[in-house]
């Protein structure tokens, strides 16, 4: 447990999602937005998303919902957010030249003690805080969504972030419960959807090529890759699947590995229009637009179920 003040800005899911996290963690949470009235509403269904999580046996910490909820103050002023601030975790839309206005908002108030991660998917941390007199102290801290189920954290630094930022934020995220990760240096699309889109974009060859439907292509991973990734990463499984662990594995099968990945071609325009509603008619049969958030409420269930499984196994 800790005493120490967060500050989150953004009152959206994101920005809800890690003020759960941190007021699990016992940290005194101060969410910003713009609007009172978006405030209120989030407030409202911070409250209620704690007290449902409570009820289903699913908190994290050992604070009770009440408890959690208690520790979460809310403002509209950017200079009160940043007042004896330990973190800031910056949860706005992706829109970057929002999030340049914000950090040279940020820039002019911040305190010396005080770091700010983005959770941006999308933009290098370089792009908004190039300039700023306390670039030191910025990063990305990238959540996957769902953040309270899914506990990896990319920490992404700017080429001028402090090693002490990156390492305060590492540090940090592991007082959550969470799992960060720290990249060495900053890069498009940073580890996880590099990963993600070179799977993705083999899932729509093979698809457009008309190897395999979208119900069949899903089911590579979610029955076969994804129940071996579900505990071990995809250098352990290979370090697994050979007699003579990892460098066996990639002996005997490194010339099939380049053999197969010089048939991938050029990566798909995956906006293009005819196959993408090929695509989106089969998964609409599959989980019609309607049954989204029950669905998504399903996954969220089955991923804490999954996540105390993934503790045994550790």
């Amino acid at each position: 447990m800790s005493s120490q003040k967060i500050g989150i800005v953004g009152s959206g899911l994101i920005g809800r999602a890690w003020a759960m996290l941190f007021a699990a963690a016992g940290y005194r949470v101060c969410l910003y937005d713009i609007l009172e009235s978006q405030i209120v509403t989030a407030l409202a269904e911070l409250g209620q998303e704690l007290r449902n999580l409570e009820n289903k046996g699913t908190l994290r910490g050992e604070l009770k919902a009440a408890e959690q909820l208690a520790l979460i103050s809310t403002t509209t002023e950017l200079e009160q957010l940043v007042v004896d601030a330990a973190y800031i975790q910056e949860c706005i839309p992706e829109r970057v030249e929002l999030k340049v206005n914000l950090y040279a908002q940020l820039d002019k108030v911040l305190q010396p003690q005080t770091i700010v991660g983005s959770s941006t998917s999308t933009f290098l941390p370089s792009r908004f805080t190039a300039g700023l007199k306390q670039k030191a102290q910025m990063l990305v801290a990238h959540p996957l969504n769902p953040p309270y189920f899914i506990p990896l954290v990319e920490i992404v630094p700017a080429p001028w972030t402090s090693d002490q930022a990156v390492q305060q934020t590492y540090d940090l995220m592991v007082s959550l419960g969470q799992r960060p990760v720290k990249l060495n240096r900053e890069i498009e699309g940073f580890a996880t959807n590099r990963i993600q889109y070179a799977i993705l974009n083999e899932v729509w060859r093979l698809v457009a090529a008309g190897i395999l439907n979208v119900l069949d292509v899903d089911r590579v991973l979610s029955q076969g890759l994804g129940l071996r990734y579900a505990l071990l990463g995809a250098l352990e499984t290979a370090h697994l699947n050979a007699p003579g662990g990892v460098a066996d594995y990639f002996q005997r099968f490194g010339g099939e590995m380049a053999k197969v990945s010089a048939t991938y071609g050029p990566t798909p325009d995956v906006r293009d229009s005819e196959m993408l509603a090929k695509i989106a008619q089969q998964c609409e049969e599959i989980v019609p637009l309607q049954g989204l958030p029950q669905r998504r409420a399903t996954r969220d269930a089955f991923l804490t179920k999954l996540a105390a499984l993934k503790r045994q196994f550790e």
